[in-house]
């Protein structure tokens, strides 16, 4: 239950703009409180389906992969991929904020100094130049560093440490979160939504 509730539901705003992506717990979450609707594209179009409704469809159309649903004692429901905002209107901020997950999203969850993969709970930020010698917390000058390597550096310079960056870090050019977890299947899945103009240029790699 808990890895299909951790799948990626595509966030619309009030005018049909993506905004963000959600796990589908979240989603669930907002559904069921009338404040987003399900975007379902059935035949040739896209319907509208109220949290009710919803369940009403997952009954006459069931699911064909156990990934695709909630099971539940009682019914099984249908995992919503796009939903719609109620109110919401805005777009994002053009401003990537400066936060652990999105340093993580922008190294890939590479320590920058062994060129390792780690689970994020495992990982750290490295100051490149430390605090104490002047460094400060900028996209400049933070990496993502996993904890053996965080101690192996210290306080330390990485030339110091006799460790090297793979890749210097730099301010990510602004792009949706919505690029940060893409993968091909949901670029597909997402398709509809992403193919406007306006989101075509910032989701270029």
């Amino acid at each position: 239950m808990e890895f299909v509730l951790d799948q990626p539901v595509l966030v619309l705003n009030r005018l049909w703009q993506a905004v963000n992506v959600i796990c589908a717990k979240r989603a669930f979450a907002l559904l069921s409180r009338g404040h987003a609707s399900v975007i379902h594209h059935h035949v040739d179009d896209f319907r509208v389906f109220s949290f009710m409704d919803w369940m009403d469809f997952s009954r006459a159309n069931p699911p064909m992969e156990q990934i695709d649903a909630v099971h539940t004692p009682r019914i099984t429901i249908r995992m919503p991929r796009v939903i719609l905002l109620t109110f919401f209107d805005k777009l994002p901020s053009k401003e990537l904020k400066l936060t652990r997950s999105n340093v993580f999203a922008r190294d890939k969850d590479l320590c920058q100094y062994c060129g390792r993969t780690f689970p994020r709970e495992e990982l750290n930020l490295d100051h490149v130049i430390p605090r104490d010698r002047g460094g400060k917390t900028t996209w400049e000058n933070i990496v993502c560093s996993c904890i053996k390597c965080n101690s192996r550096k210290a306080n330390r310079l990485p030339h110091e440490a006799h460790m090297r960056l793979i890749c210097k870090p730099v301010r990510p050019k602004w792009r949706p979160v919505i690029s940060l977890v893409l993968n091909t299947q949901q670029r597909e899945r997402w398709k509809d939504f992403l193919d406007l103009a306006y989101w075509n240029v910032e989701l270029e790699d």
